[in-house]
């Protein structure tokens, strides 16, 4: 991904985090954040408080469940809390639907609105970080304003070890 497509997906998170009243709490992280560990490494945090976004597939519809980074998601509950039949989406739809690459996806600022759920472990995590458009840019938040700038459901989706 260019620095100019990088730039641009990150423009994208702020905007939309400052339009939905949340402060620029965007920072970079040269070593990266592509994953949950390396973005609690460079946060300074736990893995579970970082909150990852993981795209499905639904129909040419992006369905974004946002997860504990210490979580892996259980799709049968995703689909259940949605109430639809959930696909796996490749790198390129993903980017092609959200605007975002794999590794970068925020809950926010894509370029068409996808159908959302917030994990509920999220809510007792406090602060949490999410990505903020690219692989090295995270953002600070808490798992109330993920809901309210997002619209996101709260589901439990956490697949059972």
């Amino acid at each position: 991904m260019s620095t100019s497509e990088t730039g641009g997906s990150v423009e994208r998170v702020r905007a939309a985090l400052l339009a939905a009243g949340h402060a620029d709490t965007i920072t970079q992280f040269p070593a990266g954040t592509r994953t949950a560990a390396d973005a609690a490494a460079a946060v300074g945090c736990s893995v579970a408080q970082i909150a990852k976004s993981i795209v499905f597939r639904c129909g040419m519809r992006a369905a974004v469940i946002i997860t504990s980074g210490a979580n892996r998601v259980d799709q049968a509950k995703a689909e259940a809390a949605l109430g639809m039949k959930l696909g796996r989406a490749d790198a390129d739809w993903v980017r092609h639907t959200t605007g975002f690459a794999i590794g970068g996806v925020a809950p926010v600022g894509h370029l068409g609105p996808p159908m959302l759920l917030l994990d509920q472990d999220l809510l007792a995590l406090d602060p949490i970080w999410a990505a903020a458009g690219s692989p090295s840019h995270v953002f600070r938040t808490n798992a109330a304003e993920l809901v309210r700038i997002t619209g996101a459901r709260v589901a439990a989706v956490r697949a059972e070890p």
